[in-house]
């Protein structure tokens, strides 16, 4: 008998198997013939094609996304299913150096579709993961992965915090509340490369920090001696206090969110108590860019997502324009622009031109010194190019 006998049956239209063939972990609602009983919302199904032959096993949700693969092969989702998964991940990132290293221990050990594993994020900070589920299944499957978390973690890990109240589907109307769900900590300080910092994991974005920029800010650090920097949406200040270690000048942090500043002003306190070189400002960044002078010859400009959608790449595009005119314009010659995108549906090629184009709108000459993306600790699937999601160019401006 197949093991996944016990799960209710999705069955696809004709020829919709070929991207499954192809191991893409998504299966469209367009793409179901019918479903044999009415599965919740974030129940495991099984998945048939046309010709009744068994081809994955995922979560079910209501939505274009109907299925999320968890596996291709014939098995049950059990806690050791889980414990094998997380176990895979954590070997990936001892491999890379990330994890069980002294002078780090801040990453990102579960990156959704990237690990396998569509709809779940998990970060670690020191001895707290953060887990976040951006699918009902995930969030369905939360103490299970808790449970086999903590087993393969061992002492690494003491608190689990579960963050997923922004990145459920609303209308589900799941009880979705943040919370811990293991330990409860508020010894919040992390370390990324020897670097210590607050993470804000209550109340922050995302799972509390930027983990995704840690190779990137590592990268600033050695463009920054005897730099005046400028780091706009700073958020909780990574990119100034590794400018700062790399031993700029001076470093000014822009944020419009007063918290932020306060949280980018602790952080840089936590590594250069007293510091005269840095000082944070809240204010909005286009009108930050336009009123300041010609003073910085290192500036960052990592924007929240433009365009989370596809509908929203017109604006998006003309919003990356604007910003990187303005700093095209104000920054020094033989200065260095770190120039970033995080929005999904805006490509490598989309945020190219639009830098291109700001570029070529102030009349300097650009060169490219480094294309950036994510970091290892955030893989992307081969056969799910849509995870590549962080874009850089680091150039230089004559």
């Amino acid at each position: 008998m197949n093991k996944s006998m016990s799960y209710k049956k999705v069955f696809l239209k004709a020829g919709k198997e070929e991207s499954l063939k192809r191991f893409h972990p998504w299966i469209f609602s367009g793409a179901i013939h019918h479903i044999e009983g009415e599965p919740d919302e974030g129940e495991i199904v099984s998945v048939y094609t046309s010709q009744k032959e068994f081809i994955a096993i995922g979560h079910f949700q209501v939505g274009s996304i109907a299925v999320r693969v968890l596996t291709f092969r014939d098995e049950v989702i059990d806690s050791a299913f889980w414990k094998r998964k997380l176990q895979i991940a954590y070997d990936l990132r001892r491999s890379i150096g990330v994890a069980e290293n002294p002078h780090n221990n801040t990453y990102r050990l579960v990156h959704g579709e990237g690990d396998n594993l569509p709809g779940l994020v998990i970060d670690i900070y020191a001895h707290t993961a953060v887990m976040q589920a951006h699918s009902v299944g995930m969030h369905v499957c939360r103490m299970q992965i808790a449970e086999a978390l903590a087993e393969v973690m061992g002492d690494v890990v003491q608190n689990i915090y579960y963050k997923s109240e922004t990145t459920l589907p609303f209308k589900a109307e799941l009880d979705a509340e943040n919370g811990f769900i293991k330990g409860g900590s508020t010894d919040n300080v992390a370390m990324e490369y020897g670097l210590r910092f607050h993470v804000d994991w209550l109340k922050g974005q995302k799972t509390g920090f930027f983990v995704d920029q840690r190779e990137n800010r590592a990268l600033l650090e050695k463009y920054a001696k005897g730099r005046d920097v400028l780091n706009m949406f700073c958020y909780t200040g990574g990119f100034s206090f590794y400018a700062m270690r790399g031993g700029a000048r001076l470093v000014h942090s822009v944020d419009s969110s007063a918290k932020a500043i306060d949280l980018t002003n602790e952080n840089v306190q936590l590594n250069f108590p007293g510091d005269p070189r840095h000082e944070a400002f809240a204010e909005d960044a286009f009108k930050y860019l336009d009123r300041m002078g010609h003073q910085y010859d290192l500036i960052i400009l990592d924007p929240p997502a433009f365009a989370k959608h596809k509908d929203a790449l017109r604006n998006a595009l003309q919003g990356y324009r604007k910003l990187n005119a303005k700093a095209f314009e104000k920054i020094r010659p033989g200065g260095i622009l770190f120039t970033f995108s995080c929005s999904q549906v805006v490509t490598k090629e989309n945020f190219r031109t639009a830098v291109f184009t700001a570029a070529a709108m102030s009349g300097r000459s650009v060169r490219i010194l480094h294309q950036l993306t994510q970091p290892a600790d955030h893989p992307v699937n081969i056969y799910h190019p849509e995870g590549e999601y962080l874009k850089g160019l680091v150039l230089y401006v004559e």
